[in-house]
C-alpha cells in the first residue's frame, strides 16, 4: 500500500539519476549548471538537461569525416563530372544526415559549389561526436565567408534585415529568390 505523499517508484529512480548526473558533472561545473530551475523543471526534464551537458562534456572532438567507418572520403572536385558531383553531393548529404549533420541555407549555391564547401570545409571540420537523437549540428552554408550577403539576399526575413541594418549600419542587398532550390533533410533549429 502507497502512502499518501509517498514518492512513486519512477520518481525515487529520477532522483537517484539526478545525483548521479549531479556528481559526474561536479568537477566540470560551470555556469550552465545555474540554468537548471529546478522550481520549473520536473526532475525527469532537469535529468535530460544534464545528460546532454555530460555528453557534451564527454564527446570527442573529431573531423567530421571521422564518424564515419570507414571515414568518409569524397574524390578531388576537378576529378568529378557534373553529373558525377550530383551523384556524390546528394549521397553525402544523405549520409551526413544520418550523423545529424544538417546542411543550412544551400539554396544560392551551385552542386559543385556546394560539394566543395563539404570536401573543403565540412568533412575536415573538428566538431564535437554528439550521439543524442535529439542533438544536430547546423551548417549554415550562406555565412561561409563571414559575408552575410548572401543569407540577407536570400533567406533573412524582413525582421532579420531590419534588424541586421540598425545593428550594422551595413548596405541591404535586395531581396532575391535562391537559384539553386533544393530539398535536403531539415531538422529542427
Amino acid at each position: 500500500m502507497m502512502l499518501p505523499n509517498s514518492p512513486r517508484s519512477d520518481e525515487v529512480e529520477h532522483l537517484l539519476r539526478n545525483a548521479q548526473l549531479r556528481d559526474a558533472l561536479e568537477p566540470l561545473f560551470d555556469e550552465s549548471i545555474n540554468r537548471v530551475n529546478v522550481h520549473v523543471m520536473t526532475t525527469g526534464a532537469e535529468n535530460d538537461f544534464l545528460e546532454s551537458m555530460l555528453e557534451w562534456e564527454r564527446a570527442p572532438i573529431l573531423p567530421i569525416c571521422e564518424w564515419f567507418q570507414p571515414k568518409l572520403e569524397l574524390p578531388h572536385p576537378d576529378d568529378l563530372s557534373d553529373q558525377q558531383v550530383r551523384d556524390y553531393l546528394y549521397q553525402t548529404v544523405g549520409r551526413l544526415y544520418e550523423k545529424h549533420v544538417v546542411l543550412d541555407f544551400t539554396d544560392h549555391l551551385t552542386d559543385r559549389q556546394l560539394y566543395c564547401l563539404i570536401y573543403r570545409d565540412i568533412l575536415p571540420s573538428h566538431e564535437k561526436m554528439i550521439r543524442r537523437q535529439s542533438n544536430y549540428l547546423h551548417w549554415d552554408c550562406a555565412n561561409t565567408d563571414g559575408d552575410p550577403d548572401a543569407w540577407l539576399r536570400y533567406y533573412a526575413n524582413e525582421e532579420e534585415r531590419r534588424m541586421w541594418a540598425e545593428e550594422t549600419d551595413g548596405y541591404l542587398p535586395p531581396i532575391d529568390d535562391p537559384p539553386f532550390p533544393r530539398d535536403l533533410p531539415r531538422a529542427p533549429l
